[in-house]
């Protein structure tokens, strides 16, 4: 059973969205993600500065299973990116929601189509 923390958005490609009060969120992947790819041991990080479009993909995880590419849920300026998950990339496994975070984007749209944890935990329970 995953753990969705109240609060936040999500896509239906399990990823997390926090909106900040300054315009800017944090993005990351779900508990539900971080269970499926079992355990990570590499992260690659967008570049400060990149702009990305909502769907653009920028980051890849590696997991003892397979590389997965995660999926910016908004468009985006990355402003800054999680430089602790370079040396620890279990952190993601570890606090998906919290020590776990990938990056800060200033928002270039608005939020539209992500889902409240209630309704990502009833789209998980499709996927059963």
């Amino acid at each position: 059973m995953s753990r969705e923390k109240l609060g936040l958005l999500y896509s239906k490609d399990h990823e997390w969205v926090e909106l900040l009060a300054d315009g800017c969120a944090v993005v990351g992947i779900t508990d539900f993600a971080q269970k499926e790819m079992g355990d990570i041991v590499f992260v690659e990080l967008p570049e400060v500065d990149d702009e990305l479009a909502t769907g653009e993909s920028f980051s890849s995880i590696e997991s003892v299973k397979a590389v997965s590419e995660v999926f910016l849920p908004v468009a985006g300026k990355v402003i800054e990116i999680n430089k602790e998950l370079e040396d620890a990339p279990e952190l993601l496994n570890q606090e998906p929601y919290d020590a776990g975070w990938i990056v800060k984007i200033e928002l270039l749209s608005e939020v539209s189509g992500l889902l409240t944890a209630d309704e990502y935990a009833e789209y998980l329970k499709e996927l059963e």
